[in-house]
């Protein structure tokens, strides 16, 4: 059996007369897919040609802090029973100091071009959605001074850049700070 991680990571490109669109999952259909049953009513969507590699398990839907994860059990040695999870599956394990990211929020969206290894801070990044903060990252809004606030953590601690009027501004700032750390930021700005 091959190793699923072994496999060529490059996903399957369709011209766009050959993708078959969802009303409810059009945006999932960017690549060649098809659907995993999970329990709790959902579905993992992975790519056609590693259906029958993973389908072959049982696979449940196990809730994250903000999504769903597609998981199964994996087989008792020496008395204890671990989880796979089927992004490990697609990817295989992550380096050393990364970490898997869907990139879309979808946990259940197991498609390779939805997966990367990224550091906690840029999964930290990718992060949609979060009330109260700045449509950037390392920026929210501090209300008591009326204005942006940047900051960024580094090796646990939060390192408080400044206060700004503007949001760009204060974007630019923790750009620069993510970038002198010899780290790139992610994510839709």
């Amino acid at each position: 059996m091959i190793h699923l991680a072994d496999r060529d990571l490059s996903p399957t490109r369709l011209f766009p007369e050959q993708l078959s669109v969802n009303n409810y999952q059009g945006y999932y259909r960017r690549y060649r897919m098809k659907e995993i049953q999970l329990t709790r009513n959902q579905v993992a969507l992975v790519d056609d040609d590693m259906y029958e590699e993973l389908n072959q398990f049982k696979w449940f839907a196990n809730k994250g802090k903000k999504t769903f994860y597609a998981r199964r059990m994996a087989p008792t040695i020496n008395g204890k029973q671990g989880v796979i999870h089927m992004h490990h599956e697609v990817m295989g394990k992550p380096p050393k100091g990364l970490m898997p990211d869907h990139e879309d929020g979808n946990g259940c969206n197991n498609q390779r071009y939805n997966l990367r290894f990224v550091t906690n801070r840029q999964n930290s990044q990718n992060k949609k959605n979060v009330k109260g903060t700045s449509k950037y990252p390392g920026v929210d809004w501090n209300k008591h001074a009326g204005k942006w606030h940047a900051r960024i953590q580094i090796n646990g601690k939060t390192k408080h850049l400044g206060i700004f009027a503007d949001e760009e501004e204060a974007f630019e700032v923790y750009q620069n700070a993510v970038n002198a750390l010899g780290e790139t930021v992610i994510g839709e700005i």
